[in-house]
């Protein structure tokens, strides 16, 4: 017997992660994860990454990396935005 009412599984685990909230923090891990990725060697001299409020907080043990990085600010944001693919944070402070 054939089933009409049959979804997609992708839908129904998207669905479920809205109704528990899980959305969010999910984005916002694949987002941490990602930073190496978008970084590259530089991430190595970053740690203790965390978001609040919309905002990543990254603190960086290189002063000149730090100056780099604040001037590209706006493109890092919309890069990992696009990585996860969805709006995670808005800004990046760097310490």
């Amino acid at each position: 017997m054939k089933r009409n009412d049959a979804e997609q599984i992708g839908k129904l685990i998207q669905q479920f992660l809205r109704q528990e909230s899980l959305e969010s923090p999910l984005n916002e891990q694949r987002l941490l994860d990602a930073w190496p990725q978008i970084l590259g060697p530089a991430a190595a001299y970053t740690n203790n990454l965390y978001i609040r409020n919309q905002t990543l907080y990254v603190h960086l043990t290189s002063a000149a990396l730090r100056q780099e990085l604040m001037m590209g600010r706006e493109v890092l944001v919309r890069t990992l935005n696009q990585k996860v693919g969805a709006m995670v944070i808005t800004n990046i402070i760097f310490r």
